[in-house]
């Protein structure tokens, strides 16, 4: 063999030497940018996931503040309804209760059933136990103040009345 031919030969594994580490190293980077994005994808979804966590709990803490508004509302229509001269200002207050309701809907507040109901701990605080002959035990008579479930959670028990 020539010594040129020696020397192209050596330079040609010269050159497969570094093109094969090349090729590892490139490997590498692409596995480290494959991680690296991966990781960047995972914390979108998990900052999107806590930013939702707490907005929820704002939107929670913000109806909470509302809620004794409407029951006040409710209260006063309810004693309103008695007298007949105060037609007008009851109307007035229905307008407004059914405002604040539909406010509540569109954030995705639900009342709590509670007439006829079972009574449930996860759902109801019981303020006063009735002895009724009729009724079957642990039922709920009557509703002292409404609750409210935001996003199938409760955010505010119902207090009511149940049977012995």
């Amino acid at each position: 063999m020539k010594k040129e031919d020696k020397k192209s030969s050596g330079q040609i594994e010269d050159l497969k030497k570094k093109l094969k580490e090349y090729q590892k190293e490139r490997g590498e980077y692409l596995a480290g940018w494959q991680r690296s994005r991966a990781d960047f994808i995972n914390f979108k979804k998990e900052e999107g996931e806590r930013f939702k966590k707490f907005f929820e709990t704002e939107k929670t803490e913000m109806i909470l503040k509302i809620l004794p508004v409407l029951d006040n509302l409710e209260k006063a229509k309810r004693e309103l309804s008695e007298s007949k001269e105060l037609s007008d200002y009851l109307e007035g207050l229905s307008q407004i209760e059914k405002q604040f309701q539909g406010f509540l809907k569109e954030q995705g507040v639900e009342e709590i059933k509670c007439l006829g109901e079972k009574f449930n701990p996860n759902f109801h605080q019981a303020v006063e136990e009735v002895g009724v002959k009729d009724k079957k035990s642990g039922e709920i008579l009557e509703v002292i103040q409404k609750g409210y479930q935001l996003a199938g959670r409760v955010i505010r028990s119902a207090r009511v009345k149940v049977t012995k």
